[in-house]
């Protein structure tokens, strides 16, 4: 015989499951310490003036 199981604890099992699978894929694509935040914006702002070094005189900023 099959073993009998609670339909309702399994399904809420399953949405915590899916929901700490989401908060990982977002700790993970969001989650940043401060240090690795500035050391970005460093290398954006250091990219950005190497771009902007490179312009010739009477360009437009876009």
């Amino acid at each position: 015989m099959a073993e009998i199981v609670n339909l309702n604890r399994f399904r809420k099992a399953a949405a915590r499951a899916e929901a700490k699978a989401a908060a990982d894929a977002n700790a993970a694509k969001f989650g940043r310490t401060k240090a690795q935040k500035k050391r970005e914006e460093a290398e954006a702002a250091k990219a950005r003036a190497a771009l902007d070094a490179h312009r010739r005189d009477g360009e437009e900023k876009a």
